[in-house]
């Protein structure tokens, strides 16, 4: 199998391992930690650095060592490559184990005319008088040998039928090739064969494929039986049984120099010293100095593949593998020398009775652009090399591989961009429902028409700041705005620990509910443990003018409302009802740095762990006499739980942040969004304090200031 370590398939190819196994969130982690990108393109070359780092988080994260990471990684890329349309390919490369990697590097060859960055894997195989196979693997890149022993057995299983068992015998540095830097030797030895219908649900090879198919003995020799014996049995002729094949040879070669030479036009004969014995007429016309006979082939020509060196000796132990010849440019005429240089690549024949070596080559090209560049013709190769087929054929392959290459780049960005359109879709809805409730918010997206609800009972919380309008005059617009943004950010913080719905800010009147939108029967609670908030949070706050801090007045009233949706344009929540009056009425008849609760607040309190003092019966406008009463403190919880700041756990030393929504029995949607009611409403009849303005006109008038100071 090849390792397609340059290219997006194989990190394609473990993401889609840890998300399989182990789940998107565990990716997600784990690319997080490697710092590497979400997806990845299969034409695309990407560094060695970003597989390492992968494989190393993924060892981390899962907690399983290197070796197991990357033996499950083998079996899972075999899969990978059979899903992903090589199945048919990996099948046809042998009929049995030994064939199958003898013909490895003959498929990393193929696959390099599409993947010509490739820097693929290298296995050489030996049999021994056992049975068992020594393997041979060759590698660029250190640490990743333990991926062999799960693609070989998972291959050898779903192929062959046969269990398999590897072990390294030998870990050296290269000695006898060049350019590699790992050499790992396994012993590969057989297990017994486990029946087709027990092993058959833990393959997925095709149930097309007939139960002979499955049976047939490939690593290892083992004895057949008779039937095994029976079905070798070939009848030929007049009935004759024979066993196996015997070649009949001519008593002479029937074939002469000059038509041997232009019938492999790409062929060389060399000798032990690699002195040039023969060669075909076009590798002649190509490389002129082949001409002279008797020169020494390594003159003209280095070994790319296998990375060996240029000895009789080290040709004749890879001579099951594909060589790659590539001619040497100063060798070559001068008119010549800015050509590309021509790659040949075929196969080693040891002629034993002439004590020679035959090789028989095609030139190794891709497209037709590569045969232009070495000023050479389709008639160059002769008609009955497939290398014509395959120059053609690859052109039309690579064109292929570009669309598809396009089209996978058109896709990521879709993804972004789809990406992106939700993370601004999700800010769009924030921002909405910042506005509106969210149930509101979504009835009216969806175009329907949201009806006016009824709520029998919540509480309504109304607070100014002492003296806004004499701050608004002595200071500029923009000292006011830092100001009331700084208290509001930390009330509106407040509604959130608190889980209270924010209605409306106009000037320095702040107002919230609570068991609006959604009822609960602790409104009167969380309303009472933000307001004792809001007074903590107002000491935090300078007032511009003084420089202490500032005062405000704090109304609450707990009755029945009406709430709905105003208008189309800027739609608003409004809440509808005498209960906003009166809770105006409470803060406006209010004092300074004090809770001012009506009656019906105090009920609702005078059995939860609150401490309150009776402020007695006062006038208030348009309601005669009501008796009322101060909120000091809630006698069961601190003021870092009222602000919702983080405390230190004296048991396990953690920091946690407590709030009052801890130990609920009813629970409800975060309500510190932002509404809107109509608020001038409410206030236009606030009765004025001695000395001051009513509190409408006073919001008036310092909106009045605020713009005529930004114009």
């Amino acid at each position: 199998m090849c390792l397609l370590l340059q290219y997006g398939f194989i990190n394609t190819c473990l993401k889609s391992l840890v998300v399989e196994k182990y789940g998107e969130e565990v990716w997600e982690k784990l690319r997080l930690q490697a710092g590497v990108q979400d997806t990845f393109l299969t034409f695309e070359v990407y560094k060695d650095e970003i597989t390492m780092q992968l494989v190393d988080k993924a060892c981390k994260v899962l907690g399983v060592p290197a070796d197991m990471v990357l033996r499950e990684f083998g079996e899972y890329f075999f899969e990978f490559c059979k899903r992903s349309g090589y199945d048919h390919m990996l099948r046809t490369l042998g009929g049995n184990l030994y064939e199958f990697i003898e013909n490895l590097d003959a498929l990393h060859s193929y696959l390099s005319l599409s993947y010509q960055e490739m820097n693929a894997p290298s296995f050489r195989v030996e049999k021994n008088e056992d049975g068992s196979m020594h393997l041979h693997y060759y590698s660029d890149r250190r640490g990743l040998y333990h991926i062999v022993p799960g693609i070989i057995g998972a291959a050898a299983l779903d192929f062959f039928n046969i269990e398999i068992s590897m072990e390294i015998v030998n870990q050296t540095e290269e000695e006898e090739r060049t350019g590699k830097k790992e050499h790992i030797v396994f012993l590969v030895t057989q297990n017994p064969v486990l029946p087709y219908e027990e092993r058959k649900k833990y393959s997925s090879s095709p149930p097309y494929l007939a139960d002979s198919e499955k049976q047939r003995n490939l690593v290892c020799p083992v004895k057949k039986s008779h039937w095994k014996t029976i079905r070798g049995i070939i009848t030929l002729g007049r009935g004759k049984l024979l066993r196996g094949f015997d070649p009949v040879y001519p008593k002479s070669l029937w074939i002469d120099t000059k038509t041997f030479c232009n019938g492999l036009p790409f062929h060389m004969v060399f000798d032990k010293e690699l002195r040039v014995k023969q060669a075909g007429v076009s590798i002649q016309k190509i490389v002129p100095g082949l001409q002279t006979m008797g020169i020494c082939l390594d003159q003209y020509f280095s070994i790319v593949h296998p990375e060996v060196p240029f000895t009789i000796s080290s040709i004749q132990k890879f001579i099951n593998s594909q060589f790659v010849f590539q001619t040497r440019r100063e060798m070559m005429p001068e008119s010549w020398k800015q050509r590309p240089m021509l790659e040949l690549r075929g196969q080693m024949i040891w002629m034993e009775s002439l004590q020679c070596m035959l090789y028989l080559c095609s030139p190794l090209l891709r497209t037709l652009h590569e045969l232009e560049e070495r000023q050479m013709h389709i008639a160059d190769i002769a008609p009955h090399d497939v290398t014509r087929d395959l120059i053609l054929l690859n052109q039309q392959r690579l064109a292929e591989m570009e669309l598809s290459n396009q089209l996978e780049r058109k896709k990521e960005e879709l993804r972004i961009l789809s990406k992106h359109l939700e993370e601004e879709k999700k800010k769009t809805e924030a921002l909405l429902y910042a506005m509106l409730p969210q149930h509101v918010a979504n009835q009216l997206k969806e175009g329907k028409r949201v009806e006016a609800g009824e709520f029998k009972e919540c509480t309504i919380l109304f607070s100014d700041v002492v003296t806004f309008t004499n701050i608004c005059a002595q200071c500029e617009p923009i000292q006011i705005v830092l100001m009331l943004n700084t208290m509001y950010l930390q009330f509106d913080r407040l509604t959130t620990v608190h889980d209270v719905y924010k209605v409306e800010t106009i000037g320095d009147a702040y107002m919230v509910v609570g068991g609006v939108p959604v009822p609960v029967s602790t409104h009167a609670e969380r309303i009472a443990n933000f307001a004792l908030g809001m007074v903590i949070a107002a000491k935090g706050v300078q007032n511009p003018v003084s420089g202490n801090p500032i005062q405000i007045r704090v109304g609450i009233h707990t009755g029945p409302v009406l709430a709905g949706v105003v208008g189309e344009k800027m739609p608003r929540y409004c809440l509808f009802g005498d209960t906003v009056n009166i809770a105006s009425r409470m803060e406006s008849h209010g004092v300074p740095s004090k809770i001012h609760l009506s009656s019906s607040t105090y009920q609702c309190l005078k059995y939860k762990n609150f401490e309150m003092t009776e402020r007695g019966e006062i006038e208030v406008k348009g309601k005669g006499k009501m008796h009322t009463y101060f909120l000091v403190r809630n006698k069961a919880a601190t003021e870092n739980e009222i602000m919702g700041r983080p405390v230190k756990d004296l048991d396990s030393g953690h920091a946690s942040v407590q709030s009052f929504q801890e130990g609920r029995t009813e629970t409800a949607p975060s309500s510190h969004q932002t509404g809107r009611v109509n608020l001038m409403e409410a206030l236009i009849n606030s009765s004025p304090r001695e000395g001051e303005t009513s509190l409408a006109t006073q919001l008036i008038n310092s909106q009045a200031s605020l713009l005529r100071g930004l114009e």
